[in-house]
C-alpha cells in the first residue's frame, strides 16, 4: 500500500520540495490532498500533475479560479477556507501531514492531525515556537508522531537514532549567519529587503530568508529544538558555520560529539521524515569535503537582536515566544514592503514583548487571543516609527 500524504503549503518552496522526492519514490507515495493560501494557479498545475483525492485553496476569495482551473478534473474535490484545511488533516485515508504552511496559520491544522493520530513532518516550526508545550502534550496524547523536517532538527534527530537513554549534554545548531554575517551594524541601517533575500547557502520562501538575515530563524529553532529534544536552552548552542554543510550536532556526556553533513539540500530531510527508520535513494549531488573548508563561528548577539530575543522569550516561557512569532510576523513583512528598516524590526518586536500581555500558563485560546494582541501592537508601532 503506498503511504497517502497531505502536503499543508504544497506551493512554497518546502512543498514543491516534497512534491519532487514523491514523484521520485512513487512506488512508496501518494499525495492525497494538496493547500495553498493564494496560488490558485501553482496549486492547479500541481493537483493535475499528482491527481490528489483534493485540493484547498485557504484565501476563499480564489474558490472559484480554482473550481474552474480543474473542471475537467471531477476526480478531485476542491474545497476553500481554513476551516476545510482543518478538516481535510483527518481524513481517514490519510498516514501523514507535512506542514510546509508559514507562520501561526499552521498551528491549528497541526493540532487537528495530531488529534486525528496522524504523522506530523513538521516544517512549520512556528507550531512549536508559539506552542511548543501543548503540541508535545498533544502528540503524547494521541501518540501522533513528530518528525522534523528542518535541516537542522532532522540533523538532531538522525544523530539521536541509536542513542535512546543516552544523555544530551549539548545540542549544537549551526546557522548560515545569512547575508549579512560580516557587515558591521552601520552597514546594517542601509541594507534593504532585496539584499538580505539573496541568501548564500539556501533557497527558500521570503518571510524564513528575511528570518535567516536576521536570526530570528535561528531563535526558533532553539525553541524548536528545546521541546522537540526536551533540553533546556541553557544546553543549545548556536554555531555560525557559513557553508552550511553541517547541519547541527549532539554532545553526549561522554564528551563524544555526533553530527550529520550534507548539501544544502531541503530534499534530504524531507524524505527522511517520510520514511524513518528507512534511508531511501535520492538523485542529489553529492558532498565532498575536499572542495571547502568547514569554519564555525561564535554569533554576535548584539547584531544580530533577534537571536538573542527569541532566547529571552523562551527563557521568560508562556506566551512570550507565541508574542514573538506575531510580531516578527508582521515587522518582516513590513521591512519587506519597505515600510520599516532592517535594525528597526528587533525594536519593533522588543516593544511588542514589553507591551503584550503575558500569560504564564496559556491555553489554545489564550495563544490565539495573544497572537491578535501582540500583531495589533507590532503593526500600530510600524505605523507609528514610519511617520
Amino acid at each position: 500500500m503506498k503511504q497517502q500524504i497531505c502536503i499543508l503549503g504544497s506551493t512554497g518552496s518546502i512543498g514543491t520540495q516534497a512534491l519532487d522526492v514523491i514523484a521520485q519514490h512513487a512506488d512508496r507515495y501518494e499525495v492525497y490532498c494538496l493547500t495553498a493560501n493564494n496560488k490558485v494557479n501553482e496549486l492547479a498545475a500541481q493537483a493535475r500533475k499528482f491527481r490528489p483525492a483534493a485540493v484547498v485553496i485557504a484565501n476563499e476569495n480564489h474558490y472559484t479560479a480554482l473550481k474552474e482551473l480543474l473542471s475537467d478534473c471531477p476526480d478531485i474535490k476542491v474545497y476553500a477556507g481554513k476551516t476545510a484545511i482543518d478538516d481535510i488533516v483527518q481524513a481517514a485515508p490519510i498516514d501523514m501531514v507535512l506542514t510546509a504552511m508559514v507562520g501561526f496559520a499552521g498551528l491549528s491544522p497541526t493540532i487537528k492531525a495530531i488529534e486525528a493520530h496522524k504523522k506530523i513532518c513538521l516544517a512549520n516550526k512556528e507550531t512549536l515556537v508559539v506552542a511548543g508545550e501543548l503540541i508535545c502534550r498533544l502528540a503524547q496524547e494521541y501518540r501522533s508522531p513528530i518528525l522534523p523536517v528542518d535541516s537542522e532538527h532532522s540533523a538532531i534527530f538522525q544523530c539521536l537514532v541509536g542513542e535512546a537513554g543516552n544523555k544530551i549534554e549539548k545540542i549544537l545548531l549551526t546557522a548560515s549567519g545569512g547575508p549579512f554575517r560580516t557587515f558591521t551594524s552601520g552597514q546594517l541601517r542601509d541594507v534593504t529587503a532585496a539584499d538580505a533575500l539573496k541568501h548564500p547557502t539556501w533557497d527558500m520562501g521570503a518571510k524564513i530568508t528575511i528570518d535567516s538575515a536576521t536570526m530570528m530563524n535561528k531563535g526558533f529553532e532553539v525553541i524548536e529544538a528545546k521541546w522537540l529534544f526536551g533540553v533546556e536552552v541553557d544546553k543549545i548552542q548556536v554555531l555560525v558555520h557559513p557553508q552550511s554543510i553541517v547541519h547541527s550536532a549532539v554532545q553526549f556526556s561522554d564528551g563524544s560529539v555526533k553530527a550529520q553533513l550534507g548539501i544544502p539540500d531541503m530534499r534530504l530531510p524531507i524524505q527522511y521524515a517520510f520514511s524513518y527508520p528507512d534511508r531511501l535513494p535520492l538523485s542529489s549531488p553529492r558532498l565532498d569535503l575536499f572542495k571547502q573548508p568547514l569554519e564555525f563561528f561564535e554569533p554576535d548577539m548584539e547584531k544580530f537582536r533577534c537571536l538573542n530575543l527569541a532566547f529571552e522569550s523562551v527563557r521568560k516561557g508562556g506566551n512570550m515566544p507565541c508574542i514573538v512569532n506575531a510580531a516578527n510576523e508582521i515587522a518582516n513583512e513590513a521591512f519587506r514592503q519597505g515600510r520599516c528598516s532592517f535594525l528597526q524590526m528587533a525594536d519593533i518586536i522588543e516593544q511588542t514583548m514589553q507591551r503584550t500581555t503575558f500569560i504564564d500558563c496559556p491555553s489554545y485560546e489564550s495563544y490565539t487571543a495573544s497572537d491578535a494582541e501582540a500583531r495589533k501592537i507590532a503593526a500600530e508601532l510600524i505605523t507609528y516609527s514610519s511617520h
